[in-house]
């Protein structure tokens, strides 16, 4: 476990990738997990700020998406609960218009199985957004696979990504809120009560 963290943390695979973005920035992987957890949070990428604090959602998406589970940042941040595990570990840059760059594919290819074998204990795995979606369920369509997260009890609930770029998509789809969340909570708390 500390060789793969270690590993990890030192990984430079996207370095000539990155140094090509508008943020011209090197690699600063950002992994948190152990073999502890009982959740799993499988989201895109760490964004810019993630990038300068090192520490995973240390953002607006980030108070977002602990609202949405009910739980605050001293459980969030407890790596024998909650494992949190990107499709990419690293910052992946701004496009031309400022928006996130996807997740670099080699990230997950090289890591991501190796991690996940780490984790035995995993009850409930989030998957936030997208990319996880694709990589978890070989589906794609945000919206069809969040509206049908019933499909996916006990052990999945798919959310879309906690940003503030969903908040549209988040009021035209009113369910969210009044179906999803509720039983979000319920299932994060029975996970974290159950010894």
């Amino acid at each position: 476990m500390d060789n793969l963290m270690h590993e990890i943390a030192n990984c430079r695979l996207c370095a000539d990738r990155f140094a090509q973005t508008q943020t011209q920035h090197s690699p600063r992987p950002v992994a948190w997990f152990s073999p502890k957890a009982r959740i799993l949070i499988a989201g895109q990428a760490p964004g810019m700020r993630v990038h300068q604090s090192g520490r995973p959602f240390t953002d607006p998406s980030g108070d977002r998406l602990r609202d949405w589970m009910g739980i605050g940042s001293d459980i969030f941040y407890d790596t024998s609960r909650i494992a949190i595990v990107p499709m990419a570990f690293c910052f992946p840059g701004y496009d031309a218009k400022g928006a996130d760059l996807p997740p670099p594919a080699i990230c997950a290819k090289t890591w991501r199985d190796r991690v996940l074998n780490t984790l035995p204990n995993i009850r409930l795995t989030l998957l936030v957004g997208g990319h996880a979606m694709k990589w978890h369920l070989g589906k794609t369509g945000v919206t069809d696979i969040v509206s049908n997260w019933n499909d996916h009890l006990p052990h999945v609930i798919p959310l879309p990504h906690p940003s503030w770029r969903n908040t549209a998509w988040i009021k035209k789809h009113p369910w969210f809120e009044a179906d999803l969340l509720p039983a979000l909570r319920s299932r994060v708390q029975e996970v974290l009560d159950d010894n």
